[in-house]
């Protein structure tokens, strides 16, 4: 994943050396050979493209300390690393409280320069994940603080932008996993209820029968079980706002007393003797055609209009390739932290495979996939063979996944064979390292197992074996690979497949 470095040197033959010293790194290279082009080109449409800048002290015109106070208001989180061969140690002091993250002397050997660019572009990703983690439990979460480069996204983000200056109802649509969640959040965040309460409810996932309990609260002793009074989450948004994903899973009762909570402001808990106004901000989301719905008789109609005044799609991950690699780059950043890894890049033929591949699950399954290669890596860069399930199922990429030692065939002793004899309870089963890989094929009194249980240790074993490569598994046991996903259902080896 290439980043760009912004060099600002008015010697010529530094600059050309800081270029190819940057480039056999890893990174792209941008040059400006005064501090008025750097600063123009930091102001210009390249500048979002710099991740960080070296930046000389001494030049003519503009000098270093002249950029540094003329882009810090603006480039305050830019990385920069100061270089000079001139002054003391308190122009170096300066810099550093002018904004410089580092410092190195001419003549600055490749290696401490290379080492001086990954800290301060790790140190900048860490700030930019704790500032988005603290947002976001804060309701401060804005658009700019959402990952993407794509015009679809511009799109979503100029919308919500706007329907956040006033409380008309939003219903965002999208594939699952596009990130509609994240859509609702920062439309608060940049709205004048940011930093109240966003309670988020998935519709889909509500038990039938206290649905309403949930959505509008009950009064002690309304029904069997209500040993106590509870809020609903109306109640618990009131003042904020109310997240309603999947709202097309709603039952039809539900939908009556939801249309009534949005044309009086007021809700009816269960048991309750009178109404109790509520103060919220709606957004729904749904992954389903409404308008189907609709004239299928599943939605009503009336509703529908209530929720669809302000409607948003978000594009899948498909229609906007351009945000995979800072998603990466983003989920990289992320779970390294999380899981307390030095992992800070990918390689470039990894990346190429991400770019290549649909992402059906969208960004979602962008984000475990990242999260899986993270737990899998043992170096400080994800490389193609992290990525296993995904280059099966990419033409021009394969990954061969290393399988488990080969067992030691066991000769069994001649003769019947006898039940409760002496016959072995297992079939081959040790390795050369004397780890166990066989099936047991009769129980411990003798006598022989069922099928369908020697079946379900045969496939815990071929994907234990091939890492859980479900194509690869299925070749191996000369199954389809939709019998061997049913089979891992129905005999609960979820946990083994990935």
């Amino acid at each position: 994943m290439s980043q760009t470095v912004l060099i600002v040197d008015d010697d010529p033959v530094q600059r050309r050396i800081l270029e190819e010293i940057i480039k056999r790194s890893g990174y792209a290279t941008l040059s400006a050979e005064s501090g008025e082009i750097a600063v123009d080109m930091l102001t210009g449409e390249r500048g979002s493209q710099i991740s960080l800048m070296i930046l000389d002290l001494v030049m003519p015109d503009l000098d270093g300390m002249g950029v540094l106070e003329r882009i810090k208001p603006e480039f305050g989180n830019l990385p920069i690393i100061v270089q000079t061969a001139h002054g003391g140690i308190e122009t170096v002091v300066s810099a550093m409280r002018a904004g410089a993250d580092d410092f190195v002397v001419k003549p600055v050997s490749p290696e401490r320069l290379q080492v001086s660019i990954k800290n301060a572009l790790k140190a900048n990703a860490l700030v930019g994940e704790i500032a988005r983690i603290k947002n976001k439990a804060g309701g401060i979460f804005t658009f700019e603080d959402m990952i993407s480069d794509s015009a679809g996204m511009t799109n979503v983000m100029r919308l919500g932008e706007r329907a956040a200056k006033s409380n008309i109802p939003i219903l965002i649509e999208g594939q699952s996993g596009v990130g509609k969640e994240v859509v609702a959040r920062a439309i608060q965040g940049c709205s004048d209820r940011k930093g109240k309460p966003f309670i988020s409810v998935n519709c889909g996932a509500l038990p039938e029968n206290l649905v309403e309990s949930i959505l509008f609260g009950h009064e002690k002793g309304s029904f069997t079980g209500a040993s106590q009074k509870h809020m609903g989450k109306f109640q618990e948004a009131s003042g904020g706002t109310l997240f309603l994903d999947e709202v097309g899973e709603l039952a039809p009762h539900v939908q009556v007393k939801l249309l009534r909570a949005l044309q009086e402001g007021e809700i009816d808990p269960v048991g309750a003797k009178k109404p109790i106004k509520v103060d919220i901000r709606l957004i729904s989301a749904t992954n389903r055609n409404m308008i189907d719905m609709v004239t299928q008789g599943d939605f009503r109609e009336d509703l529908y209009y209530r929720l669809n005044v302000f409607p948003i799609f978000v594009p899948p991950l498909t229609e906007r390739n351009e945000d995979i690699v800072p998603l990466v780059s983003h989920f990289i950043s992320r779970f390294s932290i999380e899981e307390g890894r030095k992992i800070s890049a990918i390689s470039e033929q990894a990346l190429e495979l991400l770019c290549t591949y649909q992402w059906p699950g969208n960004v979602r399954q962008l984000e475990n996939t990242i999260f899986r290669a993270i737990v899998l890596c043992d170096g400080d860069c994800l490389n193609l063979s992290e990525f296993p399930q995904i280059a099966a199922l990419v033409d021009g990429f394969e990954v061969e996944v290393p399988a488990a030692p080969m067992p030691i065939e066991v000769k069994l002793p001649e003769g019947p064979a006898i039940i409760g004899g002496d016959l072995p309870a297992i079939i081959p089963t040790h390795t050369a390292n004397g780890s166990s890989l066989g099936i047991p094929a009769t129980l411990e009194d003798g006598h022989m197992r069922r099928l369908d249980e020697i079946e379900a240790d045969m496939i815990r074993l071929a994907l234990e074996r091939y890492r859980g490569h479900m194509s690869q598994v299925a070749r191996k046991l000369g199954i389809g690979r939709s019998t061997l996903y049913r089979k891992v259902r129905d005999m609960g080896l979820e946990e083994f497949a990935s």
